[in-house]
């Protein structure tokens, strides 16, 4: 039996996606060229997340549409929120199911290199010839991505989650970080959110332990970069860039729904 590859998206996966996006109408008396179906165009853009390929390259043997059609409708559904969303309807299934873990969060960034200049790039810290973007990312405790952007946005940035009864959950008792957050501004505002910062020190020694609670966040940008397409950003739109970076995330979310778990929380 042939392995199903990972752009392929079974009858469960576009469940969840389909309600997301909205209907298109063809006008009775001038209806124009037939829309692709989306499931395909949602496959095509699934295939240029996981090869990295350009877009324009897309293989028209797929049948998933053109580049220029799978484009345009990944901006379409991008100013429609279809990603946001997306994710965090995967997030509640996994509450549902007793998967996510909101004892503690872990923060960490990770910075790619970018081809094109745009729009929320910047130096590398690094090597500061080269020019890229960061990927600021919180987890739960077990390493499922919540949010991506900077520190204190990312904390606001969790969506509500349901999936269980009583009130959505949005924020992880406690945040780990490393040397990198050690401002005490940032524990101030952490605070303030009803968050326990535990954040290392500069200047002391290695071994404060937080590293044994913190490599899940590692764990999380390895999933991340296996999709090609986000280990170098090729796009001038950042809205289209970070697309693509929470879609990624979603899929995570839902390779971590095994299938009978994946099973409890569609049956929700």
């Amino acid at each position: 039996m042939a392995r199903r590859k990972p752009w392929d998206v079974d009858d469960e996966l576009w469940a969840v996606v389909e309600p997301l996006l909205s209907k298109v109408e063809r006008h009775a008396r001038h209806p124009g060229w037939k829309r692709h179906p989306d499931r395909l165009v949602f496959q095509g853009i699934l295939f240029v997340l996981h090869t990295g390929i350009a877009g324009e390259h897309l293989p028209q043997e797929l049948g998933f549409g053109s580049g220029m059609t799978c484009w345009r409708r990944l901006a379409e559904w991008t100013e429609a929120g279809v990603w946001r969303r997306f994710h965090e309807a995967l997030l509640a299934k996994l509450r549902s199911a007793d998967a996510l873990d909101f004892s503690r969060a872990a923060v960490d960034g990770s910075h790619i290199r970018g081809v094109e200049r745009g729009p929320k790039t910047g130096r590398s810290p690094v090597d500061r010839r080269r020019t890229g973007s960061k990927h600021p990312l919180i987890t739960d405790a077990t390493g499922i991505p919540l949010a991506v952007t900077q520190l204190i946005p990312l904390l606001q940035a969790v969506p509500p989650v349901r999936g269980q009864r009583g009130r959505p959950r949005h924020r992880p008792d406690v945040v780990l970080g490393d040397r990198g957050y050690d401002h005490d501004k940032y524990r101030r505002l952490v605070r303030a959110l009803g968050v326990k910062p535990l954040i290392a020190r500069r200047g002391t020694e290695h071994g404060s332990g937080l590293g044994t609670r913190r490599w899940v966040v590692e764990r999380a940008f390895a999933h991340l970069h296996w999709f090609r397409r986000l280990r170098i950003r090729w796009e001038i739109r950042d809205d289209i860039h970070e697309a693509f970076l929470t879609l990624g995330c979603a899929l995570i979310c839902w390779r971590r729904l095994s299938p009978p778990t994946r099973s409890f929380a569609l049956s929700q």
